[in-house]
């Protein structure tokens, strides 16, 4: 990854380059986790909240996590043509609503959406211009430690997203950058992540996208 010695003052280059950023990655890689932190920062980015017809998990708040919303609703965001991409993944409906990307991107601020690999691969056919991101743990073993630790699915379930995961890994060199999520070190994913954003921005032609 090239690295740019652009910095965050340069606000010029951040209100005419824009851009749409896609986090993608197995179950268990630290999506969320890394979005947390993201935000603690407080970097100028849009985060945009996936919808999903699954049920709320005990520890997620809704508007927050997801969008928490029933089957004929999702399907009403489709019929409408509101989601930037939407997959079924486990069962459950997943989707990226397209408004709140568009108004952001218009207004000259960077956006991140997080995405299972379906997603992120809807997203790119339909904006090649989008920066895409793969989070990978260090190891599968870790990866299944990981997802054995927070204990929201059930022994089929894990058996299911272990197995689909080793297919995934298998697609990391389609994005166009690959993060690995060490434990006990959000911070430095952040660091790389940003670092990645600079130099995104450093590129000579502007990336657009049609929303």
């Amino acid at each position: 990854m090239k690295k740019s010695g652009c910095e965050t003052g340069e606000t010029s280059n951040i209100v005419k380059n824009p851009l749409l950023l896609i986090l993608s990655g197995p179950s268990g890689a630290g999506k969320d986790a890394v979005l947390t932190r993201l935000k603690e920062t407080g970097v100028p980015l849009e985060f945009i909240t996936t919808v999903t017809t699954r049920p709320k998990r005990p520890s997620e708040k809704d508007n927050i996590d997801y969008h928490f919303i029933s089957e004929a609703d999702f399907r009403q965001m489709i019929k409408q043509e509101q989601l930037l991409e939407w997959a079924n993944v486990y069962g459950n409906w997943y989707g990226v609503p397209k408004q709140p990307a568009r108004e952001a991107l218009q207004a000259g601020r960077d956006v991140i959406v997080k995405v299972d690999i379906q997603g992120s691969d809807s997203i790119k056919k339909a904006l090649p211009q989008a920066v895409s991101i793969f989070l990978i743990a260090p190891s599968m073993q870790e990866l299944s430690d990981r997802l054995k630790k927070r204990n929201t699915e059930s022994k089929t379930d894990l058996n299911l997203r272990l197995q689909t995961a080793v297919e995934e890994m298998k697609k990391q060199h389609t994005f166009d950058h690959v993060v690995i999520n060490r434990q006990q070190q959000l911070d430095s994913v952040v660091s790389n992540i940003m670092d990645i954003i600079k130099a995104e921005k450093q590129r000579e032609a502007p990336r657009q996208y049609d929303l």
